[in-house]
């Protein structure tokens, strides 16, 4: 069996973050580790509450999972210190690790940005250069490119430039009311568009880590990039048909729309 491993922070109501990404990893047939960089309180409605780990914390979570079960693929979500992220740049550095799809969770739907300049400074610096590739939104995209994003021109521009500047490839997604989720890979000097169609489910908690976390598991287990995420967006809008309805906010997907067995029933 493959091996993913997912570093992030918890969702206690279990939409987002490393629970989202177990149960991602877990459907795709990968077996799913987990590195936790915060404790959440938080449910459908918002987040009451964040506890971070301490350096030391997440450096000892990481020495044990690497020097025992050796992932095939390394998820990294949100992280919201300098310290934190270069604590996982030194380990993956270390390691060896490969297949490193990171998703910069830096900016929300709304555009308010969630960690601070020197967070971003370090990211830039030290993690991103390491990346597979990279999965901003929009305004994720914004910031690291730091270009306005208005059109999928826009959006051709800023992929490159982060690309470019990083060495990495990007997964440019769309949504936030430019497109209907169509997606922008940029990848040695080439565009390749991935088209969707929007599905009218207000509960899209967690599209973000559920879609880098599916990459992650194709690409452990072999996949070019570019059918990894052909097959991660297929997942993902499988999830969110399910049309699953929980919680007073905008709620999660089923992970496991696809999941059939004695177990199940």
């Amino acid at each position: 069996m493959k091996t993913a491993l997912t570093i992030a922070g918890s969702d206690s109501s279990g939409g987002a973050g490393i629970q989202a990404d177990i149960k991602t990893m877990t459907v795709h047939g990968v077996y799913a580790m987990s590195a936790i960089t915060a404790l959440t309180a938080q449910n459908t409605t918002g987040v009451t509450g964040i506890m971070e780990v301490t350096p030391e914390f997440l450096g000892e979570q990481l020495d044990d999972i690497f020097t025992d079960i050796f992932p095939d693929a390394v998820k990294i979500g949100m992280v919201s210190s300098g310290k934190l992220i270069r604590v996982i740049a030194d380990k993956l550095s270390f390691y060896h690790a490969g297949n490193i799809v990171v998703d910069p969770v830096m900016a929300a739907t709304s555009g308010a940005q969630l960690i601070d300049e020197e967070a971003v400074g370090v990211l830039k610096e030290r993690l991103l250069p390491m990346a597979s590739v990279l999965t901003p939104n929009i305004p994720e995209a914004q910031i690291l490119s730091g270009m306005d994003i208005s059109t999928p021109e826009d959006m051709e521009r800023a992929a490159r430039y982060i690309g470019d500047t990083y060495g990495c490839a990007v997964l440019c997604k769309g949504g936030h009311q430019l497109n209907d989720a169509n997606d922008l890979l940029y990848r040695e000097g080439k565009c390749q568009w991935f088209y969707g169609k929007r599905i009218a489910n207000p509960n899209t908690h967690g599209t973000g880590c559920t879609l880098s976390s599916a990459i992650a598991s194709n690409l452990a287990k072999g996949l070019a990039l570019e059918e990894a995420v052909r097959q991660a967006k297929a997942y993902l809008s499988g999830a969110l048909e399910a049309m699953l309805d929980l919680g007073k906010g905008s709620g999660p997907m089923n992970h496991a729309f696809a999941v059939k067995g004695e177990y199940k029933e």
